[in-house]
């Protein structure tokens, strides 16, 4: 494949024997060759440009990744999980953030992140802030400083994010809210099955519709099945007739509940519209974590199911170096070769690559990826003919266009952090 460094940096230049994804041409099928000429910033029609043999190198719009935690980034240094379990990642994020999360440790983290993001071939981003007072106060204006500083490289969106259990909706989350209304963010809210969870998120609702804001919840991250406040998001936004968009994440419960009983929520889910992603790798780290005790179920909530039900399903990276996952990079080819081996997206459907393109893109309301002339010349260069070849390897000699040129790939040394994390 042909090196970023022989590309050219200015003037047109069609890529000559590529290999994209058919569902992203509008056609039918796996993977075709296809040429795409980049000239002015942007993917043109003009067949004359001078010719590049990429030698069948895949090419992808740079990527989405619609749940994020830029906010809690990079702590595990200093705040690692103690044993890998939920509640570990509970108690040391919170004792964390109360000790740490100032306004410049915060921006400092959320930069690291982007940059690695970036270099990566995401273009764009939600990010998740915890939002319990005072942090409100402290990393929704960080975040709009960062969404400033980013525009034009990755576009960024933030939701609050709070536990049901833990806020007042007449007090302090009518605040929170009015907050994220400021900043042009989502309003979120992670459920548990507490008694009067119906009328909380009624509540919930009405914060929301009353400042016109979009909605994105966490919910069923657990192997208990008995959780199910996916079913009562649903039955409620049916209920109230609420018609923005609403995004749930995680899920994992379906997977331990009774056939039936999930795939009647996910009827519900259809009907409600509502939008769904997964987050493998974190849930992976986490559930059916025991001591001494192999886990014996992935943590995955049922994709194929939802997928066939058209229910708009996306996969995105969610925690990075933090106790709800000791790993990651902001690194959407890495999602997109974990949640194919974990959650079985290979001899499946040809179309799955979308769930990490268009789904979150439609989700979040971002412009959508596309490979069709006039479209931001966005790309990403895989080493690799086929899925086969693309997802053995990490595609680190990966090229990243963006505005058809080619970017410096060199991630930030961890050791830029170190003072944050009282490491010498």
């Amino acid at each position: 494949m042909t090196d970023f460094k022989t590309l050219p940096t200015s003037g047109p230049f069609r890529l000559e024997n590529i290999t994209v994804p058919a569902c992203l041409l509008g056609q039918e099928g796996g993977l075709i060759r296809h040429s795409l000429t980049i000239e002015a910033g942007q993917i043109s029609a003009n067949p004359d440009a001078p010719r590049i043999d990429m030698g069948g190198a895949m090419v992808l719009p740079c990527f989405v990744d619609m749940h994020t935690h830029l906010d809690k980034g990079h702590i595990w240094p200093r705040a690692a999980n103690p044993d890998g379990s939920f509640m570990g990642a509970l108690e040391t994020v919170g004792a964390d953030r109360e000790m740490n999360w100032s306004a410049g440790d915060v921006r400092a983290r959320m930069d690291f992140a982007l940059r690695c993001a970036y270099a990566h071939g995401t273009r764009a981003i939600r990010t998740h802030l915890d939002s319990l007072a005072p942090q409100d106060a402290i990393s929704w204006p960080v975040f709009a400083e960062m969404r400033a500083t980013w525009a034009g490289r990755i576009d960024l969106q933030a939701a609050a994010l709070a536990g049901v259990d833990r806020i007042d909706m007449s007090g302090d989350y009518a605040r929170t809210a009015d907050i994220v209304a400021e900043h042009g963010g989502v309003l979120g809210l992670v459920t548990y099955p507490i008694p009067g969870l119906s009328e909380r998120l009624r509540a919930f609702f009405g914060l929301a519709t009353a400042r016109g804001l979009e909605v994105d919840f966490h919910a069923d991250e657990t192997g208990d099945p008995g959780a199910a406040t996916l079913r009562l998001i649903a039955e409620t936004v049916l209920e109230l007739g609420y018609d923005k968009p609403v995004t749930v994440g995680h899920c994992c419960s379906l997977a331990v509940q009774p056939e039936a009983e999930a795939l009647h929520t996910l009827d519900l889910v259809a009907k409600a519209g509502l939008n769904i992603v997964s987050l493998p790798m974190c849930n992976m780290y986490l559930q059916d974590r025991t001591a001494a005790r192999t886990p014996r179920w992935r943590g995955v909530t049922l994709v194929h199911e939802m997928k066939a039900r058209g229910i708009n399903i996306s996969f995105a990276s969610d925690n990075t170096r933090d106790p709800f996952y000791a790993y990651g990079d902001l690194d959407m080819i890495e999602v997109l070769r974990e949640a194919t081996r974990i959650a079985h997206l290979d001899h499946s459907d040809p179309d799955w690559i979308t769930a990490f393109l268009a789904n979150p893109a439609r989700a979040c309301g971002f412009a959508a990826p596309s490979l069709a002339p006039g479209a931001p010349a966005d790309l990403v260069i895989l080493r690799a003919r086929s899925w086969g070849e693309a997802l053995s390897r990490p595609q680190s000699d990966r090229i990243v266009l963006r505005q058809g040129r080619a970017i410096d790939r060199t991630l930030p040394d961890y050791a830029e952090l170190d003072h944050l994390m009282r490491i010498s």
